[in-house]
């Protein structure tokens, strides 16, 4: 029996947030043993390269462009021509992986320089045997993304998005146990090889269910199996999109060098806590949206289907991520402080990221919505409409940052980033309904503008929570104001009649089988 697009996206929002929290986990024990060190350095250099390749050639930009066509072929009874496809690409991709691997390692000194051109010769030295030893786990990781794609076109959606805790436990693994006998460069270079190992652990627990999902693997690197033309020829935009993405956050940083010291580390501070409602609502919806939106788009009135999985889709992400977004612009100062003032992090600084953080809440609907519209863009077999789009956007991304940061500082980056993300959100909406008709009608609105008067009645309660714990402290003040912020807004949005109100309180009510 087909799961509900809400358990699916459940599914993957759990996944996600079990590889964050361990994720977190491995950077407190990756500060313990490395803190600040020319070490650490190198290490973080030595990722730099192979993760741009895994966020242009992974798991977003494989599945936006292998699901369609692989869902399609399903749906149409064929399941030997799936069955030929994925092993086609899987193919591909092995070839392809290898010679990555090959090429860099062979050019491990140049990308060191690039990546570290100011690091001195013993930790560019250092930096170069971890690049040698890191870079084929890219390719691993690649492959990992095609276990993803069969994963969730059959409807698997909690392993593949679970799968990279794995990837960080291999690393903590590695540093508990050789940590204390081994510092500095050594223990750097056991680090990379346990990269190496998670990566692999990360393809191998998924592969065996992929595998047998698929009907097994035919070694067939031909681009004539029907399907792969297709495939390849939706992937160059999509990877093409990825890259504007990684332009658009790496101006933010180039901008914000131009302003004070602390402008470039509060724009990283703001953005681990904007990442995760993004993560948790928006990738998990439009994660577990892209195969039914796929099958749908292949099925007779398609585009009925397609406008109604969308709306849904639309109105369970603004539930979710409208509030967050208000929540982080009012009551964002708590938890900034609850987090990160320590030490050196003192209340100037939690100033600083506070307002950063208010800025970016105003683009969180738009970059988490933008996700489900570039899905159903992608069901279409259309993934040149949303590199357009999210290319326009960064232009005006940047424009209006530097604008802004002339009187905003740090927070006039964050807000020219948000107003961009809400046009290009708005954009493929509107270039969608083009194609599909109308996605969002009344009523749709009529929820979101309940959940927007909900969530602005419920921050209300949160703040005046925050001003009477004030005294009791950080810890006190930030659980009670989120904590009243939470339960109002669920109480406002289930007396409004919300249907994702209602689904949320009987997953909360739900107690567990003795």
């Amino acid at each position: 029996m087909t799961r509900s697009a809400g358990r699916s996206a459940a599914l993957v929002a759990a996944g996600i947030l079990v590889s964050r929290l361990v994720g977190f986990v491995r950077e407190r024990v990756f500060a313990h043993y490395f803190g600040n060190s020319a070490a650490a350095d190198a290490v973080r250099a030595a990722l730099k390269i192979p993760n741009l390749i895994r966020n242009l050639l992974g798991e977003g930009t494989l599945s936006a462009s292998f699901i369609p066509v692989y869902a399609r072929l399903l749906e149409s009874d064929d399941p030997k021509a799936a069955r030929a496809l994925a092993g086609a690409v899987a193919s591909i991709l092995i070839f392809a992986s290898a010679a990555a691997a090959l090429l860099g390692i062979a050019l491990a000194p140049a990308i060191t320089a690039v990546v570290a051109p100011g690091f001195d010769p013993e930790t560019r030295r250092l930096t170069v045997t971890l690049v040698r030893i890191i870079f084929p786990g890219s390719g691993l990781l690649i492959l990992a993304a095609w276990c993803l794609g069969i994963l969730n076109t059959h409807r698997r959606f909690f392993l593949p998005y679970a799968a990279p805790a794995i990837w960080n436990i291999a690393q903590i693994a590695v540093l508990i146990a050789v940590g204390a006998r081994v510092a500095g460069g050594d223990l750097a270079v056991w680090l990379a090889w346990g990269v190496l190992a998670g990566s692999l652990l990360q393809l191998a627990i998924q592969l065996p269910q992929a595998l047998r999902l698929a009907g097994g693997f035919v070694f067939l690197p031909s681009f004539r199996v029907a399907g792969v033309p297709d495939v390849l020829t939706a992937w160059t935009p999509v990877v093409i999109g990825a890259g504007v993405a990684q332009i658009s956050s790496l101006v933010d940083t180039q901008l914000a060098r131009l302003l004070p010291t602390g402008a470039v580390a509060s724009l990283g501070y703001a953005q681990l806590l904007t990442n995760l409602p993004i993560a948790l609502f928006g990738v998990s919806v439009a994660a577990a949206s892209l195969p039914e939106l796929s099958r749908d788009a292949a099925g007779a009135q398609a585009h009925e289907a397609l406008r109604a999985r969308l709306a849904e889709g639309f109105r369970r992400i603004v539930y979710f991520v409208l509030p967050c977004a208000v929540g982080f612009a009012v009551i964002g100062r708590p938890i900034v402080r609850l987090l990160f003032e320590t030490g050196r992090f003192g209340a100037e600084d939690t100033s600083l990221v506070a307002g950063v953080l208010a800025a970016y809440s105003v683009g969180l609907v738009g970059w988490a919505t933008v996700k489900l519209f570039a899905s159903g863009f992608y069901a279409l077999r259309d993934t040149r409409t949303p590199v357009v789009t999210a290319a326009s956007s960064v232009v005006l991304s940047v424009v209006l940052s530097y604008l802004l940061m002339q009187r905003m500082g740090p927070a006039g980056i964050g807000l020219g980033a948000g107003i961009a993300a809400l046009y290009n959100t708005s954009a493929q909406l509107v270039r969608l309904q083009r194609r599909i008709g109308r996605v969002l009608g009344p009523s749709d609105w009529r929820a979101a503008g309940g959940v927007a008067i909900a969530s602005v009645v419920s921050v209300a309660a949160g703040f005046g929570a925050a001003l009477v714990t004030a005294p009791a402290g950080m810890v006190a003040t930030a659980v009670a104001s989120w904590t009243v912020f939470g339960a109002a807004y669920l109480a406002a949005t289930r007396l409004l009649g919300h249907p994702d109100a209602a689904s949320l309180l009987r997953v909360l009510a739900r107690r567990p089988t003795p």
